[in-house]
């Protein structure tokens, strides 16, 4: 049952509140070290007779979908896997650079599973479970020897160890990597598995099948409805148990590092057919992104944050030297900002605080790069001192390809002349909501990777994407959805109402976007909202922003529906009906990530509120207030508010303090 909201929240007016949450699923009743250990003991099984016998559907192929697909193929279970490119192996976790984070401690450097779970924890800035956070620091170093034997080319040190390097956020080296490919090299390692499985007969794979729709009977997950992408012909997929694990969001703001293709459309389906949608405020703005160059951009691209492990950041002192040739400003007049200002931590702060100074270098008239609609956005991160100290072929060795590619995209030599970079939207924190076995409140669905919400808090440290993925994927998910899988009730068959009325809302769908025949392309709708997003809901935001952002947002989700023109069948290979259902659902969820982070009244990691910061400008929490996660409710159509359910955050491990890298 829902209340009536107070006039508390500066979201007044446009949700509900509901009954608050809890994850019953992590046993309480043991420190949490033991945790995990405690709950792989008690957990149900299911006997390799009966696996043969139940079907887990998994949409996605990147590093949690593939690995547990392959994981779940070879413990004996049918597995159907899915994915809307051409190839499992076309996932975007392949677009990775920097590395994956374990706590092997192969430095000495002091590192061990308490540190990585508590940088891991400080890093969310003590907005993430510290239940899921200690199991994905304690089973990192099991990653890592998995992925070893698959043969994943990790660099290794003269000796012939595993090398490691820093990344941002912490003071060791954690950080396993394979150059600047290591989400290729390791996406490449859970491909072979899964194929593997292929072969043995345990996992089907169907690509180039776009799931559209989740299938429901009394808040049980019993399949999905896609849509096959050549051919346009629509497909239902019944099975036991469900797994999205369809990565992040972060191309509702139109701009960002993501793949073109990436959607949240799988989990969005989910949340409206009643699993909550955790934290979508959090979304992470990446320091070293290659700048906009102009209007007409339609993708942004990374450069690994490993580079500010050798890089250093700086813009000129002065703003009359932001035009001139960086290798003419002399020392004494650059601004090393990150390391002036933090100087425990330098170049290495957390991507949220590193962002943030980079913005506010620019907004102070200091940036350096061309002038896009009247701005300089661009900041320097430059390899000479590194280049001196260790030589060319040494920094070569551990960065050549990302110097290559900088090169190709900019025409610019970075061994010679300072790489210019700049904040851009790249993975969020954000997802369906999922308990300590990853099940969502709608029974039977389980959510993996990027698109659960659970391990990252308010920010994310570099590195620790990779490592989510293939801990849920191979680790944890394997474990717990056996737990589900002992006793899933029974299977439905097509004729069964919800299966008709799934298959029945989709067809309507694709109908309404081929006969509108509006003025206006998808893309533009696309465009428009991303503006919104990154200007009132991107690296600051304030109640009056976001306030007026709903209302944009509102507007042009009335003039998207009936006025979007999509050309061509529905019985085709139709990029502009896959788009068009991808970006209606993106105008829904930016309204609600705007909803959240109105609600939200602190700043904490990524979502930073300008209404509340310290007097030095660093984000500043209210833990009295909203030290929970944000559990959001599908409220309905027809001007149905969003239902808050609040988890609320405690910790045991550690000190809730202020966070400070100084």
């Amino acid at each position: 049952m829902t209340e009536t909201l107070t006039n508390t929240s500066d979201a007044a007016g446009f949700f509900t509140v509901g009954d608050d949450i809890a994850d019953t699923k992590a046993p309480a009743e043991v420190p949490v070290p033991q945790r995990w250990e405690e709950r792989k003991s008690h957990a149900k099984l299911v006997n390799p007779a009966n696996r043969r016998k139940i079907k887990v559907i998994i949409v996605g192929t990147g590093l949690a979908g593939g690995a547990a697909a392959a994981t779940l193929g070879e413990a004996g279970y049918q597995v159907e896997s899915f994915c809307y490119q051409d190839s499992p192996r076309r996932a975007h976790s392949i677009a990775a650079q920097g590395g994956i984070n374990a706590a092997k401690n192969y430095r000495n450097d002091g590192d061990s599973v308490y540190r990585l779970f508590y940088d891991t924890v400080k890093g969310g800035d003590f907005r993430s479970r510290e239940s899921n956070s200690w199991r994905l620091a304690e089973v990192s170093a099991n990653i890592i020897d998995q992925c070893v034997a698959q043969g994943v080319p990790f660099a290794r040190e003269y000796g012939g160890l595993l090398d490691n390097r820093s990344f941002g956020g912490v003071q060791v080296s954690r950080t396993f990597y394979a150059r600047g490919q290591t989400g290729q090299q390791l996406l490449i390692g859970a491909y072979q598995a899964l194929e593997r499985q292929v072969a043995a007969g345990t996992v089907t794979t169907h690509t180039r099948h776009e799931m559209l729709e989740l299938i429901v009977v009394d808040n049980v997950a019993k399949g999905i409805v896609v849509r096959d992408m050549v051919t346009g012909e629509i497909e239902t997929h019944l099975g036991d148990a469900v797994v999205l694990a369809t990565g992040g969001y972060g191309n509702v703001y139109f701009l960002s590092t993501n793949a073109m293709g990436s959607n949240v459309t799988a989990a969005w389906r989910a949340h409206r057919k009643g699993a909550y949608m955790g934290n979508p405020c959090y979304t992470q703005i990446h320091p070293t992104c290659i700048p906009v160059s102009g209007e007409n951009q339609s993708k942004l691209t990374l450069m690994s944050e490993s580079l500010r492990n050798d890089g250093r950041i700086w813009v000129p002192k002065k703003k009359e030297d932001c035009g001139k040739d960086p290798r003419e400003i002399p020392e004494e007049d650059r601004d090393y900002y990150l390391e002036r200002i933090y100087p425990a931590f330098g170049n290495l702060v957390p991507r949220d605080i590193a962002s943030r100074q980079a913005k506010y270098m620019c907004d102070d008239g200091r940036g350096v790069g061309p002038e896009v609609d009247g701005v300089r956005r661009g900041v320097y991160l430059d390899f000479a001192d590194a280049i001196k100290r260790l030589g060319r072929d040494a920094v070569e060795a551990k960065y050549g390809n990302l110097f290559d590619m900088y090169q190709q995209i900019t025409a610019e030599n970075p061994y010679e002349v300072p790489m210019r970079v700049y904040p851009a939207v790249h993975y969020v924190m954000g997802g369906l909501w999922v308990d300590y076995d990853l099940e969502s409140n709608v029974k039977g669905l389980f959510v993996a990777g990027e698109a659960n919400f659970s391990d990252q808090g308010a920010n994310r440290l570099g590195a620790s994407a990779l490592m989510q993925g293939l801990a849920d994927g191979y680790f944890v998910l394997p474990y717990t959805i056996a737990n589900y899988l002992a006793d899933p009730g029974e299977r439905i068959d097509e004729s069964h109402p919800a299966v008709v009325e799934a298959r029945k809302d989709v067809e309507e769908r694709i109908n309404h976007f081929l006969t509108t025949n509006g003025t206006r392309s998808v893309d533009s709708y696309h465009k428009e909202l991303g503006h919104i997003m990154w200007e009132y809901c991107g690296m600051e935001r304030t109640k009056e922003g976001l306030t007026k952002a709903i209302g944009m947002i509102r507007e042009l989700k009335a003039d998207f529906w009936a006025n979007v023109k999509v050309l061509g069948t529905a019985d085709s290979l139709n990029q502009s009906l896959e788009r068009a259902g991808r970006v209606a659902d993106f105008l829904e969820l930016g309204e609600l990530m705007c909803i959240d982070a109105l609600n939200r009244r602190e700043s904490c990691g990524g979502h930073f509120r300008a209404e509340s910061q310290t007097p030095d400008g660093e984000a500043e929490r209210i833990d009295e207030e909203f030290a929970y996660v944000a559990a959001w409710e599908w409220g309905g159509e027809d001007g149905h508010m969003p239902v808050l359910h609040k988890e609320s955050l405690s910790y045991e491990a550690i000190e809730m303090k202020a966070r400070s890298y100084k």
